[in-house]
């Protein structure tokens, strides 16, 4: 497979690189151990005298295009317990460890139920400009998302008292990259679009020359892009930022859905991912690379994954999210801070190093909830790793005593990494050993429209009746017009006897 590289070159962030010191950050230890300090006292002394002035909105709009993000909170404290448990220490070792990954830039998502409203608390004003500060000292900037978690769309007055009292230390100041006027604001919605259309103004006069957006969520989809753009005609947004989950294998055509939505204005990924409570580790991994490829392939150079941390149990405050269970399990790092596979993707995309080893888990050798790799019609025939064979290595996959139906067979399924587009010829091969093998044995490719509906297929040879040994069986196909994912499945049906898998390859030419 090939490796999933950057588009562009991307060094240290743009903001921090045209400059600007952080004389309040003269260490990230310094920063992180000084306890949060009176507003007014943080604030004067986080001024950036080489920031002000030091950018142009078109090299600020570049920089939100290129950015290395990450979303954030702490394993232990998350949505408003990352203000009122606010922890410098933790959070500074947190944003270290982002910086390690090659992230640059942090996103900061702020509450009124916290901070106070209409007037903010200067102790949070001074927890917001710390922790400005923080990810400065690491060489990282800050999207700021105000308005989470509120309604309030009547009161403008005090939308625009709280916004005004928290952006305006920030005014001028090249930390900030972009601000996100509310997370996941529902366009269909007429009062918040009306709050949005006063307040739009109000941001922009506040951080003068700072992108402004408003994130939209996955289930809003291209629809509530296109409602978006269309609603704020008046007052435009300076870019779009598209919350991608479900399906990645079909990544490409989404994201090339929401461009067409909101063309001719730049699109980011703001959030993205899949949780391992419902997922293994492995196909996280493996859905945050097909994201990143496809974006890739579209000329989306910023993607940012939900989240850097999973959340200890309990760590989220009492709500909607509070009780859906896999909102815990999202992060790159498990809550005891052990990397999960999806950071050394994060690692590898943003330094421009081929994908990690292993990744596709061509061979079976990847430890158990690691690999990509899922069953189908399993009540059919379970696949399983084993030892009992192997060609290469010490593991295959054997499926042994399984039945057919109208349906299908049962099978082991995987989708590349590399997006899918109408046209390209595919290569799949894969060797099986049978025992007293009495079914239909293959490798199959199977294509799929934006809408996940099945448009084709291809598959190979059967493995010969009884028992054989170690014997290739290879397929090839062309997507079809409409094609925008693919499946390789490994299949045997209707076999009273067993088969196994090893030593996959597949290829796109």
């Amino acid at each position: 497979m090939r490796s999933v590289t950057p588009v562009v070159a991307r060094s240290l962030p743009l903001l921090l690189a045209a400059g600007a010191t952080v004389s309040s950050a003269t260490t990230p230890a310094s920063a992180a151990t000084a306890a949060v300090k009176p507003a007014a006292a943080i604030l004067a002394s986080t001024t950036v005298p080489g920031a002000r002035d030091s950018l142009t909105p078109a090299q600020r709009l570049a920089a939100v295009q290129s950015a290395k993000q990450i979303n954030y909170y702490p394993a232990g404290g998350s949505w408003t317990r990352m203000w009122t448990d606010f922890d410098a220490k933790k959070i500074d070792a947190d944003l270290a460890k982002a910086r390690a990954l090659g992230a640059d830039s942090v996103r900061a998502i702020v509450f009124p139920s916290a901070f106070g409203y209409p007037t903010p608390k200067p102790e949070y004003a001074a927890k917001l400009a710390q922790f400005v500060s923080l990810a400065a000292a690491r060489g990282m900037t800050v999207k700021v998302t105000l308005f989470d978690w509120w309604d309030g769309y009547s009161d403008v007055a005090g939308s625009t008292t709280w916004a005004n009292a928290l952006l305006a230390p920030f005014r001028n100041d090249d930390r900030i990259i972009s601000i996100e006027l509310q997370n996941e604001l529902d366009p269909t919605d007429p009062a918040a679009i009306g709050w949005a259309k006063k307040l739009l103004p109000v941001i922009r006069k506040a951080v003068p020359g700072v992108p402004v957006t408003i994130p939209i969520s996955s289930s809003a989809g291209v629809a509530g892009l296109s409602t978006l753009k269309s609603a704020m005609a008046a007052t435009p947004l300076d870019y779009y930022d598209f919350h991608l989950y479900g399906n990645s294998e079909r990544a490409l055509a989404s994201i090339r859905q929401a461009q067409a939505a909101v063309a001719p204005a730049p699109l980011v990924i703001g959030e993205t991912g899949t949780n391992t409570l419902q997922s293994s580790e492995g196909e996280q991994a493996a859905y945050l690379a097909r994201v990143f490829a496809a974006a890739e392939v579209a000329g989306v150079n910023a993607v940012a994954p939900w989240t850097l941390n999973d959340f200890a149990a309990g760590s989220i405050p009492d709500s909607g999210v509070a009780r859906i269970p896999e909102q815990y399990w999202y992060g790159l790092y498990r809550a005891d801070s052990t990397a999960k596979p999806a950071a050394a993707v994060a690692k590898a995309e943003w330094n421009g190093a081929p994908s990690p080893t292993g990744l596709m888990d061509l061979g079976f050798e990847n430890a158990a909830g690691q690999t990509p790799w899922r069953s189908y019609l399993s009540d059919l025939g379970t696949p399983t790793r084993t030892q009992t064979a192997a060609r290469s290595g010490k593991w295959s996959v054997m499926l042994t005593n399984t039945g057919k139906t109208a349906a299908g067979s049962p099978s082991y399924r995987v989708s590349p990494i590399e997006p899918v587009q109408p046209g390209r010829r595919w290569h799949a091969e894969v060797w099986v050993r049978g025992k007293n093998e009495t079914g239909s044995t293959q490798i199959a490719l199977s294509w799929f429209d934006v809408n996940d509906r099945w448009i084709g297929g291809a598959s190979s040879a059967d493995l010969p009746s009884g028992t054989t040994d170690w014997t290739r069986l290879s397929v090839d196909g062309v997507a079809p017009a409409g094609a925008a994912s693919l499946q390789v499945h490994l299949k045997s049906g209707a076999d009273t006897g067993t088969v196994w898998f090893d030593d996959v390859a597949i290829s796109a030419s």
